[in-house]
């Protein structure tokens, strides 16, 4: 980003001769702030997924919440020196900066406050909201606020007496006093114009309403200073007496495949089950005598994932509904796919939860133990043959894993295979398999055979092995062979457990089993299914975008929270800029109104790309069971996400619309007040399809929100309002067709004023000239930049879908 801002504001470009050459440069000093108020937003991520193991630590008097909240600020320092330091030391002489070391270090320790100021008031933002879309909206809100108020996007002579408040109280307010009179007031600037009584430095900080006093830039440093202070104390306050929000609510053979940690239980299921996406695969496999197909084994199996991953905001019902429409042969009818979910919630004891929230794990709705009860029945509604359970148990109590594997016993009971890891099991829950294999650490066989009843089959396997101790009455089978198997065991007893195994009458038993069973019976055919999916194109698009509905639907803090943040934003737009759309009369004017839709552009749009990220990484996690079990391809999924927005979008963009329209007081007129809310809505759109497409290009939501703060800074630089097209560098010129912001700033201020031929007063040019001229904004252009912005939307959404459809970021 410097090396941008360097070539970008490149000091050969860069001049000293009149007022608005100092624009230029007070842009270079906005952005600098802003940057590294952006910088501080990642900020917002980190907390608050920290959140959680923080509150229970706090619950569990680990800690004052002091002494988590300081070394987290202290942390933090040098960090932002090495940052504030990139920026400073290398641009600063470059770009064509005063001079005078003594203000290259002034400069230097106002940006580290601006900095740490930031990072300070996120953190407090993230543990006020407390979840990653409240937080994202409350910091949206704070930014905006800021940056409108800052002195640079409205001037302070413009704010209104009912905003003046929110003026005096903006923490960037103080930076940019204090960075603009650290700049303006330096040698450089010290030259007298013709016709003027002051400095060129000083009528540059007049002309955008700036204090010209020196004395404002200590000013600016006590108050920065001031506001770190008060952030992190604030940010200790919310971490000493808030509540994380919500809470769980607290309510043919079935086969053991068992090991030590790390013997490689989970990567042999993965292996079989065809989920293993890491690491190289050898050997061969085979169903029934043929080799296996993933694509047709995925129609006949299921897996129940150990993390039971599902979408929060569906109902239990609507969860085996979605699964069984999408998995169940396209020629099963409606009523017969009802009545077999109606069967498998009765087989699972899932009857009395039918209408209750999925939830977040830890956060709300079903406990672990309904969870798993879940995970069971969406693979049973497939009617698979064989189901894989990954460590059904793991993480319950005695009563919930008890309840757990009746259910895995009832489903056996159906006549279908199941195949569990399991992790050191109670008798009843151990007793209840009828089969065991298992493995020592390596993925070596130790024992694959029946357990017989109450293991006798498997304790005189190991009780016949020489020397090996005797279980003792009542004893636990399942720890008691863990315990004589275990490594230190074999050393003890100098033997291999894994050679005595291979040397045994079942070994050779086992593998006559497994050469008939490898050869298709005579007469057989192979397994063959005339698609890869259940059900057609267009009846994946369906059910996905019905699942996408009901989630958004349900997800007030989505879908609510952003309707909501639009209105407030509307007001707060409205009253700061309160009828000053209808002014023209001077440049300043039309600066003024431009900061309107520049400020509404950038700050409506990056709130829309960074709260619809957590939602998509929720999701991203279920569609990658989904897809792995068969369900339904990427684009549908991708349609699914992409289609469910608009109604959204447009609803909040004609609501924001409407009330900004007319609250700033901008011409009256039907077809300008249409151009409005098309790049609005498009706007929005397209902002909101690249936050999904951040999430689809990188491994996890944190990775998303740093590469897009990145992103929101560069289009912020090339919007064309920190500064003009005409007034970049050749060489940078070519990005600000590519920049989507700017295409919205060229069809917002060329729609109001670009037909606009009446002379400003201070320069004498006609509107409409001194618009080309400063901006490159001409209104017979129009046309070509309302296609181009709703190309940049569906740019964003397509390529998501082949984000989604390429990238795999699962590790298995």
């Amino acid at each position: 980003m410097t090396t941008i801002v360097m070539t970008l504001f490149l000091r050969t470009n860069m001049h000293h001769g009149k007022v608005n050459d100092g624009i230029v440069f007070m842009g270079a000093l906005f952005f600098a702030l802003v940057a590294h108020m952006f910088n501080g937003f990642s900020e917002l991520a980190m907390a608050t997924i920290k959140l959680p193991v923080f509150f229970k630590q706090r619950d569990y008097l680990f800690f004052p919440a002091w002494a988590y909240a300081i070394p987290t600020w202290i942390l933090k320092i040098p960090i932002s020196c090495v940052e504030v330091s990139i920026t400073v030391f290398l641009g600063y002489y470059v770009i064509g900066f005063d001079p005078d070391v003594g203000r290259l270090f002034k400069q230097y320790l106002l940006l580290l406050l601006v900095n740490q100021m930031a990072a300070a008031m996120f953190r407090f933002i993230a543990a006020l909201g407390r979840t990653m879309v409240v937080a994202n909206t409350l910091a949206s809100f704070a930014l905006f606020v800021m940056l409108v108020l800052s002195g640079f996007v409205l001037s302070h002579h413009d704010v209104k007496k009912w905003w003046i408040w929110g003026y005096w109280v903006s923490p960037l307010q103080y930076a940019m006093s204090a960075i603009a009179v650290n700049e303006f007031l330096g040698q450089k600037w010290q030259r007298v114009l013709q016709g003027s009584n002051n400095i060129l430095g000083i009528d540059v900080l007049k002309s955008r309403g700036m204090f010209t006093e020196a004395k404002w830039y200590w000013i600016g440093v006590g108050a920065l200073l001031g506001y770190v202070v008060l952030f992190n104390i604030l940010f200790t306050f919310a971490l000493s007496y808030l509540k994380p929000l919500g809470k769980s609510q607290q309510i043919l053979s079935e086969d053991a495949l068992m090991g030590v940690s790390g013997a490689g239980k989970t990567t042999l299921m993965d292996v079989l089950a065809g989920r293993k996406t890491g690491g190289y695969i050898e050997g061969d496999i085979s169903i029934s005598g043929y080799p296996k197909k993933q694509e047709t084994f995925a129609r006949i199996s299921g897996y129940c994932e150990q993390n039971d991953i599902h979408s929060p905001n569906v109902t239990v019902y609507e969860s085996l509904v979605y699964s069984a429409w999408l998995r169940l042969p396209s020629d099963v009818e409606s009523e017969t796919r009802k009545m077999f979910i109606e069967q498998v919630m009765e087989l699972v004891e899932l009857n009395t939860l039918r209408d209750a929230l999925v939830g977040l794990p830890g956060v709300n709705g079903l406990s672990t133990e309904q969870r798993k009860r879940l995970t069971i029945a969406v693979e049973l509604v497939a009617n698979p043959s064989i189901i894989f359970m990954d460590e059904p148990t793991s993480g319950l109590d005695a009563r919930a894993a008890a309840i757990v594997m009746r259910t895995v016993r009832n489903t056996v009971d159906t006549g279908r295979t199941v195949v569990c890891t399991i992790h050191q099991p109670s008798i009843d829950i151990f007793e209840a398999f009828d089969e065991l294999f298992l493995m020592k650490r390596g993925g070596e066989e130790i024992y694959v055979g029946p357990l017989g009843h109450q293991s006798c089959d498997l304790i005189q396997y190991f009780e016949g092995i020489e020397h090996v101790s005797k279980i003792k009455p009542g004893y636990n089978p399942a720890t008691w062979m863990l315990e004589v198997t275990s490594q230190a065991q074999e050393d003890i007893l100098g033997v291999s457990f894994a050679e005595v195994y291979k040397n045994s009458d079942l070994y050779q038993r086992n593998q006559s089993v497994i050469r008939d069973i490898s050869r298709a019976p005579a007469g057989s055919k192979d397994l063959y299914f005339p698609t890869q999916y259940s059900q057609s194109s267009v009846t994946q698009c369906t059910a996905c975008l019905w699942k996408q509905h009901l989630s958004y639907w349900r997800n007030p803090q989505y879908t609510v929270v952003r309707f909501f943040f639009s209105l407030v934003v509307a007001l707060m737009f409205g009253t700061i800029f309160w009828q000053l759309g209808g002014k023209t009369s001077r440049t300043q004017d039309l600066f003024n109104a431009m900061g309107s839709m520049y400020a509404a552009v950038l700050f409506m749009g990056i709130s829309y790309a960074s709260s619809v990220q957590p939602v998509v990484a929720v999701e991203r996690t279920v569609f990658y069971r989904e897809r792995a079990a068969g369900m339904y391809s990427a684009l549908p999924y991708a349609f699914g996400q992409v289609v469910v927005e608009l109604p959204y979008v447009l609803v909040q963009s004609l609501a924001y619309g409407v009330i900004v329209y007319a609250m700033i007081g901008f011409q009256w007129d039907t077809k300008k007040f249409c151009w409005y809310l098309y790049f609005m809505y498009f706007t929005l759109l397209y902002f909101t399809y690249y936050g999904m497409l951040a999430v689809g290009l990188t491994p996890s939501y944190n990775i998303a929100s740093i590469v897009s703060s990145f992103f929101y800074g560069v289009w912020n630089l090339f919007s064309g309002f920190v500064i003009s097209q005409p007034t970049m560098p050749v060489w940078w010129r070519w990005y600000s067709w590519v920049c989507p912001v700017s295409w919205t700033l060229y069809g917002l201020v060329a729609s109001q004023f670009g037909d606009l031929t009446e002379p400003l007063q201070d320069t004498g040019e006609p509107i409409n000239v001194f618009l080309k001229n400063f901006f490159g904004f001409r209104h017979d252009f129009l046309g070509v930049v309302a296609i181009v912005t709703a190309a940049f939307a569906i740019f964003f959404a397509v390529a998501f879908g082949l984000s989604i459809k390429v990238l795999n970021f699962q590790k298995r």
